[in-house]
């Protein structure tokens, strides 16, 4: 065929269909390639055993392939992944050097047959293979800096949901009892603002700074969330011990459903924060008699036109054990459009925060910013989703998603990794939050006040301040129980705010103690006045500073480099065509599960008499190539 625009130009089709190699086919072989270097896949092959019957002559790296490709492509079903994959099954195989590839029957039942032993030695890995190399050459880590000057590693551990959508089924005393497929993985959970839904949980704990998953772990509906800490707990000790990081100065970030005492108690030697939802310690009278003085501080997000006022509460007993934490409350004006989280009362919404970090170091807008602020879990929940999506179904039953969820955070890391070798870049350093400014006489401290202190003893032989106790109602009461108002607030030199509270002359007058608490004794006219005083808290001076990378860039650098690549696939004949006889089988070798693991294994590992498969990739960086092993024109 001729081209109509340009005569020089001969265009030469043929009939014969020829499928196109898919976009996702050359990161396969980059990341192949990188496990086959520091030896997982042979680690999989060694560790991850299952035998089971039905699996013909396929073994566990058979379907982990598979997965891994899954992961790797994007696709949206496993249906779409198999027709894409179908015209390059055995050069896919191949880089898993294995012969054939598993019919999606025989995925689907190891899956279901999968039990805990298996994934667990896979999650084992999968960890270990995070451990084993450091993300940069120089092995940093990201980190926070308080206003002491003390370095903290944030981790975030979250809970994520997914809703399966079923249809009603029909019932009636003729009907057999009704069974669902996904009976096994999800369970009626709580889901927002709708109930009655199967949900299946995943709990995920990441370093936030690498932005690293360090595990997932699901369970049916709303999910056994303390269970999955101790879990998530385990993982990040492993963690620490490998970059020899000290338990103390590890700063959890949790999601608000662990926001009660008696969970907090499991997380003891780690420092925390998180959104707290035991609302009945708004009338705990320390927090009642805090709420009654002025905030120690405001705040508002760039993004947000919100105004909270902050109340810090430091010493405040939790849970059944009554362990001390600090509370911090963020109280702002109720509107018409009901608030999602907090607790309304009198047309103002209370917010909980509870933490155990330092006042010297961490003022409570640095506590409630921390929690808030964009770097936080539920970005990187979002790139999972929009990139891997790991919630999708996999399987219908819950060791087979756990394993397939597995594989999803391992690509992730896998490509978080390569991206680092691509564009190395060293950490970034962030003002998180600034300097307090200097203190002014005229205006509240920038870090907050300390705990409020009742005035001294004014002359001897007289009742002291102390002797007048604050009251949850915001009120003082005298040792003759009567009631002191607030009437006057005034800036001390100092920078402290001193309130002042007054009796009232009617109940003064008839007093008997007035000898032992008025200056002239009964010959005074005037009320009974003591002052609390509040002071600035004494904090760092320096910055709050954020070390981190950038969330997607390396990741996706990895994926975006062979997406537009060219490939080219060759496949060679055999070097020598096998005699073909008549092989005779004991029922031993039919039973499949009946053989050792190596006669399994050899069953559909790929001879040495097959043709090799010549894989050529053009525009893969020089550096990326050499720490491959591969040969570079």
């Amino acid at each position: 065929m001729t081209s109509i625009a340009d005569g020089s130009v001969i265009i030469q089709t043929s009939t014969k269909a020829v499928p196109a190699t898919p976009s996702w086919f050359g990161e396969v072989v980059l990341l192949t390639a990188h496990l086959r270097k520091h030896n997982v896949l042979s680690k999989i092959t060694e560790r991850v055993r299952f035998a089971r019957k039905r699996f013909g002559r396929y073994e566990v790296i058979d379907f982990l392939a598979v997965l891994f490709g899954y992961a790797i492509s994007g696709e949206r079903t496993l249906e779409e992944f198999y027709e894409s994959l179908q015209p390059f099954a055995i050069p896919f195989m191949a880089l898993f050097e294995r012969d054939r590839l598993p019919s999606r029957s025989a995925l689907s039942r190891f899956l279901v047959a999968l039990t805990e032993a298996p994934v667990e030695a896979l999650r084992t890995l999968f960890l270990d293979d995070l451990l084993s190399r450091p993300l940069t050459l120089d092995k940093q880590t990201g980190g926070l800096v308080d206003r002491q000057g003390n370095r903290w590693m944030v981790f975030d551990i979250d809970g994520t949901r997914e809703a399966a959508r079923q249809r009603a089924l029909p019932q009636g005393d003729d009907l057999p009892t009704a069974f669902r497929r996904l009976d096994d993985v999800c369970a009626p959970g709580y889901r927002g603002r709708k109930r009655g839904e199967v949900v299946r949980t995943r709990t995920t704990v990441s370093q936030a700074h690498s932005y690293q998953w360090l595990g997932s772990f699901g369970n049916r509906g709303n999910g056994r969330y303390r269970e999955e800490l101790r879990k998530a707990l385990s993982a990040l000790g492993r963690y620490l011990a490998a970059h020899q990081f000290p338990q103390e100065r590890t700063l959890l970030r949790l999601d608000g459903q662990y926001g009660n005492g008696t969970v907090l108690c499991d997380v003891a030697g780690f420092a925390f924060v998180t959104r707290g939802k035991d609302y009945h310690l708004l009338d705990h009278p320390s927090i009642q008699t805090r709420l009654h003085l002025p905030p120690d501080q405001v705040q508002q997000r760039p993004e947000s036109r919100m105004v909270r006022s902050l109340y810090d509460c430091p010493q405040v007993p939790m849970g059944p054990e009554g362990v001390m934490c600090r509370v911090v409350v963020a109280t702002h004006p109720a509107t018409k459009k009901k608030s999602p989280v907090g607790i309304t009362r009198e047309g103002v919404i209370y917010e909980l925060f509870f933490t155990n970090l330092p006042q010297q170091a961490f003022t409570s807008c640095d506590v409630v910013e921390l929690y808030l602020h964009r770097g936080a879990f539920e970005p990187a929940l979002s790139d999972e989703d929009q990139e891997q999506d790991p919630d999708r179904w996999c399987s219908h039953c819950a060791w087979g998603q756990e394993c397939w969820q597995i594989i999803s955070q391992w690509i992730w890391n896998l490509r978080l990794e390569l991206g680092h070798q691509l564009e190395p870049s060293s950490v970034r350093t962030t003002e998180f939050a600034p300097a307090p400014a200097p203190a002014s006489p005229r205006t509240a401290p920038p870090a907050g006040y300390a705990p409020p202190q009742v005035g001294s003893a004014w002359k001897a032989g007289r009742f002291a301040g102390q002797e007048f106790v604050l009251q949850p109602d915001g009120t003082l009461r005298c040792p003759a129980d009567q009631k002191l108002l607030p009437h006057e607030q005034r800036r001390e030199a100092d920078g402290s705010l001193r309130v002042v509270y007054g009796a009232s002359i009617r109940s003064c007058r008839p007093c008997p103690l007035r000898e032992q608490c008025q200056w002239n004794g009964a010959v005074t006219a005037k009320p009974r006045q003591v002052s609390v005083l509040l002071h600035p808290l004494p904090v760092g001076t320096a910055p709050l500073l954020w070390r981190d990378w950038s969330r997607r860039a390396h990741r996706r650098a990895c994926m975006q480099l062979v997406r537009h690549q060219r490939l080219e696939m060759s496949l060679s004949p055999p070097t020598a065509s096998p005699p073909i006889t008549d092989v005779i089988l004991s029922r031993a070798q039919r039973a499949r599960y009946r053989l050792g693991f190596q006669e399994r294994l050899a069953r559909n590992a790929r001879v040495s008499t097959a043709g090799p498969v010549t894989i050529r990739m053009f525009g893969v960086p020089a550096a990326l190539a050499a720490s491959l092993g591969w040969a570079t024109a």
